[in-house]
């Protein structure tokens, strides 16, 4: 089994800052990259963020240059730092973990970011 554990979610008022990390744990697998995802109420879930192995990141154009994702070296820990905050970033974040051996994405369970005006 794997884990993964969100942490760092809140409330925060517009033009905060807030620093979301994503812990794995449980049996040994091959990740390959790393991702951060939300779920806005009554919206699909969309990708925020990605990191691979070689530390290539993509961005969604709604947080570019206001939110960076990083990761430790073992790549067991993703970070999203986020930055200049704003209403419509209020949802629930999602972490994955992308193995290709087994290939499998892992989800962590979602963390609330609450962002008022």
């Amino acid at each position: 089994q794997v884990q993964l554990a969100e942490s760092g979610g809140g409330l925060v008022e517009a033009g905060g800052s807030l620093r979301l990390s994503c812990v794995r744990s449980g049996r040994m697998v091959n990740i390959v990259a790393w991702g951060w995802y939300r779920q806005a109420p009554g919206k699909q879930r969309d990708l925020v963020a990605t990191i691979d192995i070689s530390r290539s990141t993509n961005y969604a154009d709604s947080v570019e240059g206001r939110f960076t994702i990083s990761r430790d070296i073992r790549g067991t820990t993703v970070y999203l730092q986020m930055n200049d905050l704003k209403p419509e970033d209020t949802a629930v974040y999602y972490c994955m973990m992308r193995s290709n051996w087994p290939a499998h994405d892992y989800w962590g369970q979602g963390i609330p970011v609450t962002v008022s005006s």
